[in-house]
């Protein structure tokens, strides 16, 4: 119906129809949520350190289409991958000196996009961000799939210090693939000192390096941990702690803090993996990686057994 608009009948027949739909289930779920976007990176310099910068051109697409197909063959049957389709976004315009596009080697600039390609080729369910970052993306996932109630876990797949502000409890979890650990509140607050929704706080006051911003001179992580611990978020401070450099830890808090408002998906079963399409053979070939394909319909076939 034309110009109906949010909490329209419509929508609310179909949220009726999924919560019907959700009860009716006795199925619980693991949803992977994956920073393409930080894999991509890993791989591409893991790669270049074994080709001494003859870099082959795919070669780190092919690496992160390899850790999809090993965690799909580990179980992982609801997965989505948020890439950054462009480094810039809103922040930018908030911080001169917030990271941009500028300096990325041109040979792994260029896979970003064939990665959002193959990997929708592949059957996974991507989402390239412009105006948001891969984070925020990771974020509203995350958000989105906690609210149902078919979902035991979410685990969200990169070592980004800003993604812990996501965490909640051991049901919403951060997980580090290099080190093979996995981080819940606790685990949390054990590596930074403070709760995971005072992350955006700690980060505004240390700064962070990745994305541009230096944080607050004379505070370090100690330090910050200590001022949060005691006074709560940054807003609760004295006006003497921070004096005239208030307003500026706002502005970094607001670079720190994830937007996880972007409408996604609507229902989890949308990142449910069903197969490779049609047209992953081709990109095998493109990419050399034909095995690929192999192991993917390995995967399908024993799903439906």
């Amino acid at each position: 119906m034309a110009g109906e608009g949010r909490g329209s009948l419509s929508e609310r027949l179909q949220d009726a129809s999924e919560a019907l739909n959700e009860a009716r289930t006795d199925t619980r779920m693991v949803i992977h949520l994956v920073d393409g976007t930080y894999e991509l990176f890993r791989h591409f310099y893991g790669l270049r350190r074994f080709t001494k910068d003859k870099d082959r051109p795919y070669g780190g697409v092919v690496g992160v289409l390899q850790t999809i197909v090993q965690m799909l063959e580990q179980g992982a049957t609801h997965l989505g991958v948020a890439t950054d389709h462009v480094i810039e976004s809103f922040r930018n315009d908030l911080w001169p000196g917030y990271k941009t596009g500028e300096g990325i080697d041109p040979a792994l600039w260029g896979q970003f996009h064939p990665l959002e390609e193959a990997l929708v080729a592949m059957g996974v369910v991507v989402w390239p961000m412009v105006e948001l970052e891969a984070d925020d993306a990771l974020a509203s996932a995350a958000r989105i799939a906690s609210q149902s109630k078919r979902v035991d876990k979410v685990c969200i797949w990169t070592v980004d210090k800003d993604l812990a502000q996501c965490v909640q409890g051991d049901r919403v979890v951060q997980m580090d693939r290099r080190a093979n650990k996995m981080f819940d509140a606790e685990g949390v607050r054990a590596k930074y000192g403070v709760l995971p929704v005072l992350i955006p706080d700690y980060l505004a006051l240390v700064g962070d390096a990745a994305d541009g911003y230096p944080g607050i001179a004379g505070i370090g992580a100690v330090s910050a941990a200590q001022l949060l611990n005691r006074y709560g978020p940054i807003e609760s401070f004295p006006a003497n702690v921070l004096g005239a450099r208030r307003d500026q830890a706002l502005l970094f808090k607001q670079l720190a803090t994830l937007d996880s408002r972007a409408k996604l998906f609507r229902n989890v079963d949308a990142l449910r993996w069903k197969g490779p399409t049609g047209t992953f053979a081709a990109w095998t070939e493109r990419i050399a990686a034909p095995r690929l394909l192999e192991r993917c319909l390995k995967v399908q076939a024993s799903m439906r057994e």
